[in-house]
């Protein structure tokens, strides 16, 4: 090609620094130089609206179709994604071409050294109806809060005083260099989003060529795992307005899927795990089916019909 390869991402600090790293990975499986790849940073609409939930607004839509229009447009070669941010359905014309190697899939905790710690009738910041759900579960005395915004602009609402605490994903924290802040909360405590921590690179279904130098830099296992959960989401039918947590590990070869809906109070909790063959997506989409088919009315209603 006699151009850079042009890769589009946000242009929040996070997402600039998950672009960089996934630049990095190219030059160095192809042996490329600096200039070989643009990064092509652009405004979300999901960075812009910051004082409503995303459901209100039009849910995970908001943080790829901007992404989305650019790369069918052919104004930029691949994107950048934080794949839990991203909709279960894709456009038709776009694919999933690479992952990045998965990191800390946990949340982290601000604010207080634990959930337990956390002042009686506290208030708790967050945007993440999962998150809102799991503290109502492990904390029904204390309030939730919206919090919306990158992650300098949520420490900065904690520090003035606008909750107690806070909760964000320790990826994100790493990738930003601040590896010290916070209390990491085990899995069995607060089961993850589906796909956080995992880095995804997308292009043209068509674009044969790019999407064989994306594959250089994929990690099978976090593609595997990453694809079980989304198969997941998609036996839900779930949206951004749906408690969902879930977790795909590989353990002796297989498949270990561990998933939990709930109500927004988390006052009711649906959990359930199988262990299936690498690629057996069916039994993924089986298991979201399986915990709506023992979810009340109500549950039910917060997933697709």
């Amino acid at each position: 090609m006699n151009r850079p390869y042009r890769l589009g991402t946000r242009a929040s600090p996070l997402a600039l620094a998950q672009a960089n790293q996934v630049a990095a990975a190219l030059r160095q499986a192809h042996g490329w130089d600096e200039p070989a790849i643009e990064i092509v940073a652009m405004k979300a609409t999901g960075d812009l609206i910051q004082d409503r939930p995303l459901a209100e607004v039009g849910g995970k839509a908001l943080w790829t179709k901007e992404l989305d229009r650019a790369l069918i447009a052919g104004e930029i070669d691949f994107a950048v994604h934080s794949m839990k941010d991203v909709e279960t359905i894709r456009p038709r014309e776009i694919v999933i071409a690479a992952m990045l190697p998965r990191a800390d899939v946990r949340d982290r905790l601000i604010g207080a050294a634990s959930i337990e710690a956390i002042p009686r009738g506290g208030r708790l910041g967050t945007s993440s109806p999962r998150r809102s759900a799991q503290i109502g579960r492990l904390r029904p005395d204390l309030e939730v809060v919206l919090f919306r915004g990158n992650v300098a602009t949520r420490l900065r609402k904690l520090v003035e005083g606008e909750a107690d605490a806070t909760l964000l994903a320790a990826a994100g924290l790493d990738r930003l260099g601040q590896t010290e802040l916070g209390a990491a909360i085990a899995v069995d405590v607060m089961l993850p989003a589906p796909a956080q921590g995992a880095i995804g690179i997308e292009t043209l279904a068509v674009n044969a060529g790019v999407r064989a130098l994306l594959g250089a830099i994929d990690h099978a296992p976090t593609s595997l795992c990453v694809g079980a959960e989304r198969a997941l989401l998609e036996g839900l039918r779930a949206d951004c307005r749906s408690p969902v947590a879930a977790l795909a590990e590989l353990v002796d070869g297989r498949v270990l899927l561990r998933a939990e809906i709930l109500s927004p109070d988390g006052a009711e909790r649906v959990h359930g795990d199988t262990r299936f063959e690498r690629g057996d997506l069916e039994a993924a989409r089986i298991l979201g089916e399986d915990l709506l088919g023992q979810a009340s009315p109500g549950l039910r209603a917060l997933f697709g019909s």
